[in-house]
């Protein structure tokens, strides 16, 4: 993978070419980013950087590539296709077989997959590609140990070998079999912690890596981004990187799923409430906790965007532009009958069932639960959406 074919992030990797050409390279490095913020597919870029020989095909020259890998010589069509014999990889594993450990050998076949169709992707996209199911994915004793054989190798054709952890938060403490290694390194060996939360990483890891943060996507960067990938309009590129908030994977969810159909079902729901109709309440919750973890999360973000809107839209005194009509009446009428406080509880309520589907609650329980709230916070404004 190219710089140039993971999105935004110009200003990182313009430092991180910085850092290699004036010899200033940690041996150990922490990609730290939010979801969504394409930290993983920097560091594959950052990895086939390093490997570039130019079109020399020889490791000791330096390439001519300025602040971009070529692209062309062996070693850049090999880091592309993840077979690189220099780079390995290390990422979260579900058992294969019940009487051995799991370790990231056993699934580079569909690491490579997964990269090729979800490169922005998260660890439920990964434990679900691989049909894991409710197991827990782990980065076990025995993977630090195939690690520590693995570097301890010369490398095979370039002139340094490249470890990529992704989401080191799964290493538990068996990853302090690594710490000696981290520390005092085999020459030209890097390794490339890709992470989302720091605050679940080994402290003695953490202590050990340079810090490299990978912020959240701007607006007009998902918004470029969508543009370039599917060619969409710029209204519901807009639209869309507005409700993602920075997470480019959630982005490409969106528009892949589309979000009309949400907005019919949150006036379904507000509707169902605001009527007191038990019977329909009870189906339309039945059906929302069918929807799917990562749908429910979807639905309750769309409905945090719109509340959003409606906010913002009553601080400037003017309807929300770049939205269809249907959604600007949606956002007013959330305005002209729900004040500031109403809207502010709904997003709290909102948020904090999305921090529980997260942790994998009861899907039903949840929005049964949500319901109730949302009667309580709106039953003084029954008019929202009666049409």
């Amino acid at each position: 993978m190219l710089f140039s074919e993971v999105l935004g992030h110009g200003i990182i990797k313009r430092k991180l070419a910085e850092m290699v050409e004036h010899n200033r390279l940690s041996h150990a490095l922490l990609f730290l980013g939010p979801e969504g913020s394409g930290a993983l597919p920097l560091a594959l870029a950052f990895a086939q950087y390093l490997t570039c020989t130019g079109d020399t095909g020889d490791a000791a020259v330096p390439s001519p590539r300025g602040m971009e890998a070529c692209g062309r010589c062996a070693s850049c069509q090999k880091a592309a296709r993840l077979i690189h014999p220099d780079i390995h990889f290390s990422f979260p594993v579900i058992p294969k077989k019940p009487s051995s450990p799991p370790v990231s050998n056993d699934y580079l076949v569909e690491w490579r997959a997964f990269i090729g169709s979800h490169p922005y992707g998260n660890v439920y996209d990964w434990l679900q590609f691989l049909g894991a199911e409710n197991k827990q994915g782990n980065i076990t004793a025995e993977e630090c140990n195939q690690i520590n054989h693995k570097l301890s190798l010369k490398s095979f054709e370039s002139a340094c070998k490249i470890l990529i952890m992704w989401m080191p938060e799964f290493l538990g403490n068996s990853g302090n079999k690594l710490l000696k290694l981290i520390e005092e390194p085999p020459d030209d060996t890097v390794f490339i912690f890709v992470a989302e939360d720091e605050n679940l990483i080994l402290p003695t890891i953490l202590s050990r890596t340079q810090l490299v943060r990978i912020p959240a996507y701007t607006g007009q960067d998902i918004e470029a981004g969508l543009a370039q990938k599917a060619g969409i309009p710029p209204a519901s590129a807009a639209r869309i990187a507005g409700i993602s908030e920075g997470n480019f994977r959630e982005a490409l969810l969106l528009l892949k799923d589309g979000e009309d159909d949400w907005e019919a079902l949150i006036r379904e729901w507000l509707n169902v409430i605001i009527k007191n109709d038990n019977a329909a309440r009870i189906k339309w919750i039945d059906e929302a906790s069918q929807l799917g973890r990562e749908k429910q999360k979807q639905f309750l973000r769309y409905f945090i965007h719109l509340v959003s809107q409606a906010v913002h839209s009553e601080f400037i005194g003017d309807g929300p532009a770049g939205l269809p009509e249907h959604t600007i009446d949606f956002v007013r009428r959330l305005n002209k009958f729900c004040d500031m406080a109403v809207k502010e509880a709904m997003i709290d309520e909102l948020n904090r069932t999305i921090f529980y589907i997260e942790r994998n609650a009861n899907a039903k329980m949840l929005f049964h639960a949500l319901t109730i709230r949302l009667d309580h916070i709106i039953k003084d404004n029954l008019l929202i959406l009666m049409d």
